[in-house]
């Protein structure tokens, strides 16, 4: 393997003269600088990354932090693509580490990207509390945005969905079409999200005076398949429901795939709303409504803050933002008895 010492002596300069070269600190004529990349090219040398960064002011890159049990499903490729476009726009490259199954595995996925010197970090945690993602902002000097959590001490180091009044919204125009037998298949009850998309409903219900039932609530897994349980699950139970919310859309297929396997007619006997509004969801027959998650302009918001802070030192107040109820043919008011 090729050393920075081999480059020095093909290009005829010191190695402190290659390293400045690569790091782009100090004064190098244009001259040196052509000798010393004409060595490169014909060594074949490759400068160790870490160093470099170390050395460096600046690596151009930006770090994400995602937990693999959010790689499943259309959302996070749509997160995923979102994000690296826009970081590429900015003339960065994203570096990607798995939060994998628990709040230490998040914690070491960050300390994996600070150690590689990213010039800022995104995190979209599962498993990190909120005072835990504000002792990490505390502790490290690197520009750090969590993604879809409100952070109670470092707000401004946040950008999320309000999932609760999003999910509230939803319910409400349900009950503004005259269902009031509304049925819910919750997402994964150890995600912040799943957990506030159940929360909204159940308010929604109490708000506009209608009873909760928890025999119209089962538990999904954000999967299709945990949907068309869920429907499996409802059905059996023998409770009424004319309209079934599940807390995203891969569920809420499985869960028109059950129904029409049970001869349940959608929308006309049960109406049915996901969330995220992925792109299978005008497809699908019938067309499904959907909860579109702003998830571009929340990308968008998170990335201009970070290269913000990094030009200026400064972070711009805490936005959130709220989903909007697109309505498809899956949705008609009830049928009268």
């Amino acid at each position: 393997m090729t050393t920075m010492l081999e480059v020095a002596k093909r290009a005829g300069v010191s190695k402190a003269t290659v390293s400045r070269v690569l790091s782009g600190n100090g004064y190098v004529s244009q001259e040196t600088k052509d000798r010393v990349f004409q060595a490169i090219e014909e060594s074949g040398y490759r400068p160790n990354l870490l160093a470099r960064n170390l050395a460096a002011k600046s690596t151009q890159t930006l770090g994400l932090v995602v937990t693999n049990t959010l790689y499943y499903g259309v959302y996070f490729s749509e997160l995923l693509f979102h994000t690296a476009r826009m970081a590429e726009d900015k003339g960065r490259q994203l570096l990607l580490a798995d939060g994998k199954h628990s709040a230490q595995e998040e914690r070491e996925a960050i300390q994996y990207l600070l150690d590689l010197r990213c010039d800022a970090i995104m995190i979209y945690p599962r498993f990190l509390s909120v005072d835990e993602i504000d002792d990490i902002i505390d502790t490290h000097p690197q520009p750090i945005m969590v993604l879809n959590r409100r952070l109670r001490k470092n707000s401004s180091h946040s950008v999320w969905c309000d999932h609760k009044q999003t999910s509230f919204n939803a319910v409400a125009e349900l009950i503004a079409k005259g269902h009031r037998e509304i049925a819910f298949i919750t997402g994964s009850m150890d995600s912040p999200t799943g957990v506030e998309r159940l929360s909204g409903y159940k308010d929604a219900l109490v708000h506009h005076g209608i009873p909760l039932n928890s025999e119209r609530i089962v538990n999904g897994k954000w999967t299709p398949a945990s949907g068309a349980e869920g429907v499996g699950t409802l059905l059996s139970r023998g409770v009424n429901f004319t309209a079934l919310v599940a807390s995203n859309d891969d569920m809420a297929i499985g869960a028109m795939k059950q129904l029409h396997e049970r001869k349940i007619a959608v929308p006309e006997q049960v109406s049915v709303i996901g969330f995220d509004d992925i792109a299978m969801a005008p497809y699908t027959i019938p067309a499904l409504s959907s909860v579109k998650i702003p998830v571009t302009e929340m990308i968008q918001e998170t990335i201009g803050r970070l290269i913000f802070m990094l030009d200026s030192g400064a972070y711009t107040p805490a936005k959130n933002f709220t989903g909007t109820l697109i309505f498809r043919d899956s949705v008609v008011p009830p049928s009268p008895r």
